[in-house]
């Protein structure tokens, strides 16, 4: 009995140290488990919301690079209205029983204007006011966008809301901010006071409206009438048309000076000359004040200093000529001779200071200068740097070049010697005895 007894206990204790070990490696299995299942059941880090943001600060990108002096600068870029990146209340708003019903969605759900703003989609022409507001006019969007530069802040003039556009193509001012709005659709020009109200518009002898440019000291308005190849000039007052530039009815075929193919943009410089981007034939023609044909540069080919569809055209305060082209997405700017002074743009893209079908220029009284592209839709805003300005960057560069040549030149002189040192007295030496006579030899007796 006691044999049995003791075999059975000795058979016990081995199955209870296996026991033991099961629950040993039992507990470190479930506990991972368990933590595995708590990692997996957190949820993935949302994206941070907030506006697009480039690998790299754009605000250093300038044209020529450095070590050049630079020309030109980038400084910002407007897409639209702000957009509200906080996030949304989870609440669903309750749909009502005829919602359901009908299985579709609520008002609340159908209109959201905090997670829809008003974006551009493709921004044509652009336009600065007195005060310093952009305005731009986006074909498809049907609205001309207002931005505050310095807030970002939007206001807009919209078809079917403050105005009636079929099809809006370019904007100009004139010395009072009544704004001029060329509509190819409705085929005219819609004057705007400085209160957005429709006060005015000019019909006569259009068919497409395109650019458009106001000569503040003459008093002429120039509108760009794509279709009928020309350049027709209003009196910016009365609204009466004086006379045509360029011959009309030829289908775009012309290519002789003086002439046109469907011509988009128009400038002018600060003598009231008259420059016009002739399309079809890739070049840009230079007219006076009374419309006679002064000259034209340009050719068709592909790269910087070439054209390739050029629509807008701007004139800043050194009298360059900027010119943006829409095939090779290059906004390039040249002087009076056709010769290409700087660019920007190096392939098509989104990136700061690329482009996408590249279409409006413009240049304000604070050297600005304004672009418009349709795919990205978007605004960029670069800096000119004047001649003045530029002579004075190089004034400077060259009195610190020479500066930093003096300090080298006086650190590599040997030191100048010093005054000759006083001689120090020396003690005469003392005389010495003259040497005694040897005494006379003796004589051989």
């Amino acid at each position: 009995m006691f044999r049995a007894l003791f075999n059975s206990l000795c058979t016990r204790k081995p199955l209870a140290v296996l026991l033991l070990l099961a629950l040993g490696l039992a507990l470190p299995l479930s506990a991972g488990a368990a933590n595995n299942k708590k990692k997996k059941a957190e949820p993935a880090p949302a994206p941070e919301a907030g506006p697009h943001k480039f690998p790299f600060d754009p605000t250093k990108l300038a044209w020529p690079a450095p070590p050049n002096i630079a020309r030109v600068r980038w400084l910002d870029y407007f897409a639209g209205e702000k957009i509200d990146y906080t996030p949304e209340t989870t609440v669903k708003p309750k749909a009502t029983w005829m919602d359901r019903l009908a299985g579709s969605q609520s008002q609340a759900e159908k209109i959201n204007l905090k997670t829809f703003p008003y974006q551009m989609i493709a921004p044509y022409g652009i336009a600065v006011d007195s005060k310093g507001l952009v305005y731009t006019a986006d074909q498809k969007v049907g609205a001309i966008f207002i931005f505050d530069t310095k807030t970002h802040d939007t206001q807009l003039i919209r078809n079917g809301y403050e105005a009636h556009f079929g099809w809006i193509n370019c904007l100009a001012f004139d010395d009072d901010d009544r704004l001029f709005v060329s509509d190819g659709r409705l085929h005219r020009v819609q004057i705007f006071n400085p209160k957005h109200e429709v006060e005015n518009q000019i019909t006569e002898g259009l068919v497409d409206p395109v650019g458009l440019a106001i000569d503040t000291e003459n008093r002429f308005l120039y509108v760009v009438d794509t279709q009928q190849d020309q350049v027709l000039v209003y009196d910016a007052d009365t609204l009466k048309l004086l006379r045509r530039i360029g011959t009309g009815g030829k289908n775009h075929a012309l290519t002789t000076p003086g002439d046109f193919g469907a011509p988009q943009g128009v400038a002018l410089d600060k003598d009231g000359n008259v420059y016009v981007t002739d399309t079809l034939n890739n070049r840009v023609e230079i007219f006076d004040a009374d419309g006679n044909f002064i000259s034209l540069f340009g050719k068709h080919c592909d790269g910087p200093g070439c054209f390739s569809r050029p629509k807008g055209i701007a004139v800043d305060a050194d009298g360059h000529i900027w010119v943006a082209d829409e095939m090779l997405d290059l906004l390039q700017a040249f002087n009076r001779q056709g010769q290409l002074l700087t660019y920007i743009g190096i392939g098509h893209g989104d990136l700061p200071g690329q482009f996408d079908a590249l279409i409006g220029v413009a240049v304000d009284k604070q050297n600005r200068i304004f672009t418009s592209e349709q795919y990205p839709g978007r605004l960029q805003v670069f800096q000119y740097i004047t001649d003045a300005e530029a002579a004075a960057e190089k004034s400077r560069r060259e009195e610190e070049l020479q500066k930093a040549a003096d300090a080298r030149q006086k650190g590599a002189a040997p030191a100048p010697p010093g005054p000759p040192a006083e001689a120090s007295p020396q003690t005469p030496p003392a005389a010495t005895a003259p040497p005694e006579s040897a005494p006379p030899a003796a004589k051989p007796q």
